[in-house]
């Protein structure tokens, strides 16, 4: 076998055509040695028990002295409050809460930690039940343990997942530590983005050439990838990271069997198809095993939690606001003539035509189907009544809408849903602009309460309103939908440009 280049650490000396380590500023080594994330999460894991246990202890004395004007039982209580704190300690384990942490969206942090402390409540509830102390245990005392302690888990939770990314970026923790093959200069904007979640490089290697049939297990590997391997043991470290072209990878098959007799975790990033594989996971069909790079944005369970808040506040909503609407029915009849409510053919989920109904705004009533029977709605529009004004200022035109989310066509939060004619003037200018239908749309969304509402008469502003809405969409979490909530109700952005 020709003897081949060896494969060198990018360190202090040039490889090849890779550059030094100084003259790639993001991949300079820190100064001070970083710790290791591993002792950061054991001090997180102390606090978050210490705030649970103390939230508990607290909530008890406080609800006992004041409310029940008594001394609480103080033993009982405490080892109740351990109790909670370690069962919430638990089920974080459990359901893997900790790992991670510095790559987890602050939003699913947070409300993963709601998750737990329901879970948690519930089991302390069956086994006062199991034990039969239900009864000395008192019930104001567990339902403001259950409210004090989700309060302060989330805001201890904000706190630590804020502390936790700034050391990360801050380079004084390290999360994983990393050996790079590859082209680290041509790849410079991926070891950018891995460094942020807290990789730190040990080493840079160049990929090694294999000539030959080389088979693990019948032949022995060639000398260089032995040494290959070997200076990967030197290094110690957590991850090997293969930057692969795809004609690298049947090369990078080869190295990763070398690789197993080293206690490492290998990843290989195909640098030509990275958009391809920033998503995609591992599946599988049976026992096929699947590169999944596509998927729905919502889970099940998702679609499910998403669901059951649309009926319930939709529900209530027409319940609380059908007086307001009986007045602005009538006030439509008295205003001009027509139908109190405007129905038209929109696309929806899937692109599939919903009938979307809101409140008569104009004197004159379009399908939307074609670009002869649709024309946007624009400041000064002579077709808006003096009615539909206030009416489209305030949103109140469209509450009949509340009726689409209980019969499941639409929902509160998503991308406002376009007439038929207008997603035909864009679809073909704007990718990909369907996939804004990928959920259900919304009665308000996040381009909405950002000011991107009103006519969308430049390709421009359509264009801004579709990447508000394709960040929802990519996301989206229940406390982002809460959000959406809030700020449609009382910011001001939320009715900028309405017509």
């Amino acid at each position: 076998m020709t003897k081949l280049m060896r494969p060198d650490i990018v360190g202090r000396a040039t490889v090849g055509n890779a550059p030094p380590v100084d003259d790639m500023p993001h991949l300079t080594a820190s100064v001070r040695p970083a710790g290791r994330i591993e002792r950061l999460l054991a001090k997180v894991i102390a606090v978050e028990f210490l705030v649970v246990a103390t939230a508990s202890f607290l909530t008890s004395l406080v609800y006992f002295t004041t409310v029940l004007t008594q001394w609480p039982p103080v033993w009982e209580y405490a080892a109740a409050a351990l109790l909670i704190a370690t069962l919430v300690l638990l089920a974080a384990f459990g359901f893997k809460q900790y790992v991670g942490i510095q790559a987890q969206p602050r939003d699913r942090y947070l409300w993963g930690g709601l998750g737990i402390v329901a879970l948690t409540f519930s089991l302390f509830l069956s086994m006062l039940f199991v034990l039969k102390i239900a009864e000395a245990y008192s019930r104001g005392t567990f339902f403001s343990q259950f409210v004090v302690v989700s309060v302060a888990v989330l805001i201890a939770r904000g706190a630590i997942h804020s502390h936790v990314r700034r050391a990360i970026q801050s380079g004084t923790i390290e999360a994983r530590r990393a050996v790079l093959v590859g082209d680290a200069k041509a790849n410079s904007d991926i070891l950018k983005n891995l460094e942020q979640f807290g990789i730190r490089w040990a080493g840079i290697l160049r990929l090694p050439y294999v000539h030959g049939h080389t088979v693990p297990g019948i032949e022995a590997f060639s000398s260089n990838i032995r040494t290959f391997v070997e200076r990967c043991r030197a290094l110690k470290p957590d991850d090997i990271i293969f930057l692969a072209e795809p004609t690298d990878l049947p090369r990078v098959a080869l190295l990763v069997n070398a690789l197993s007799e080293l206690p490492v975790t290998a990843h290989v990033i195909p640098t030509e198809m990275n958009e391809l594989w920033g998503a995609a996971t591992i599946a599988y069909f049976g026992s096929t095993a699947t590169v999944q790079v596509l998927r729905p944005p919502l889970s099940a369970f998702d679609l499910a939690v998403k669901r059951a808040f649309d009926i319930s506040v939709a529900g209530a909503g027409l319940l609380l606001l059908s007086p307001l609407m009986l007045i602005v029915a009538l006030a439509i009849k008295v205003d001009s003539p027509g139908p109190v409510f405007f129905r038209q053919n929109r696309h929806g989920y899937n692109n599939e035509v919903i009938p979307v109904i809101k409140f008569r705004t104009m004197t004159v009533v379009e399908d939307g189907e074609t670009a002869t029977t649709f024309t946007q709605a624009r400041a000064n529009d002579t077709r808006i009544t003096r009615l539909g004004h206030m009416l489209r200022r305030s949103n109140i035109d469209e509450l009949p809408q509340l009726f689409n989310v209980l019969r499941g066509n639409m929902s509160l939060i998503g991308p406002r849903p376009h007439p038929i004619a207008l997603n035909a003037i864009f679809q073909e200018r704007i990718a990909p602009f369907s996939r804004r239908h990928n959920v259900k749309p919304g009665i308000t969304g996040w381009a909405q309460v950002n000011g991107f509402r009103g006519e969308t008469d430049t390709v421009e502003k359509m264009q801004r309103r579709i990447e508000y809405d394709l960040y929802y969409i990519d996301n989206w979490s229940f406390m982002l939908d809460l959000k959406i909530v809030v700020m449609t109700l009382f910011s001001r952005r939320a009715y900028t440009n309405a017509c």
